[in-house]
C-alpha cells in the first residue's frame, strides 16, 4: 500500500503555535490545525509527542495559534527547526501579548487564543483540543497553504 503520495496531497495551513509555562515561552511550526467546533468555537492542534511543548499543553493551559500569510515563509525557517527548552524563540520578532500573556506574532493574518480542553494520543503525535477564547484579525491577506510530496514525513 503506497499511501504516502496521496496522503501528502491533503492540504493544510501553516501556523505558529505559541505557548507559555511559568516564565518560559516558545513557539513551534504547526501544519495540523483544524476547526473542531462552533459552539463553543474549538480547534485541534497535532503536536509531536517528542516536543517538550507537548508537556505544557495540559488542561486549562493557554496557547495561541498564529495564522500565517502567504508572504510569511521566512517564519517557517525561524520556527521550523524548533527551540531547546529555555532558548529564546522570539528574538528579532515583533510580538504582542494575549490576554493570558502568551506571545502573539504581530504581523500575522490573525491569531486565535485558546485554552486546552483535552487531548488524545495519535501515535507519534498528541491531538490537543483547544477552546477558542479570544483572537482577532490583524490584517487582510491569503493564508499560507502547504501540500507535502510525502504524507509520511514532514
Amino acid at each position: 500500500m503506497d499511501i504516502a503520495p496521496i496522503l501528502g496531497q491533503i492540504p493544510s495551513g501553516l501556523f505558529i503555535v505559541t505557548a507559555r509555562q511559568g516564565d518560559q515561552e516558545t513557539g513551534m511550526l504547526a501544519s495540523w490545525v483544524m476547526q473542531a467546533g462552533i459552539e463553543p468555537p474549538m480547534l485541534t492542534v497535532a503536536v509531536n509527542q517528542a516536543r517538550y511543548v507537548a508537556e505544557w499543553l495540559t488542561p486549562e493551559s493557554p496557547f495561541v495559534v498564529n495564522v500565517l500569510a502567504g508572504d510569511q515563509r521566512r517564519l517557517l525557517s525561524h520556527f521550523g527547526r524548533g527551540f531547546a527548552p529555555g532558548e529564546p524563540a522570539f528574538t528579532g520578532l515583533e510580538i504582542e501579548r494575549s490576554t493570558r500573556d502568551v506571545p502573539v506574532l504581530a504581523d500575522v493574518l490573525g491569531h486565535l487564543e485558546c485554552v486546552v480542553k483535552g487531548d488524545i494520543s495519535s501515535g507519534d503525535h498528541r491531538i490537543v483540543l483547544g477552546e477558542i477564547v479570544g483572537g482577532r484579525r490583524h490584517r487582510e491577506g491569503e493564508p499560507l497553504v502547504h501540500v507535502r510530496a510525502n504524507g509520511l514525513k514532514y
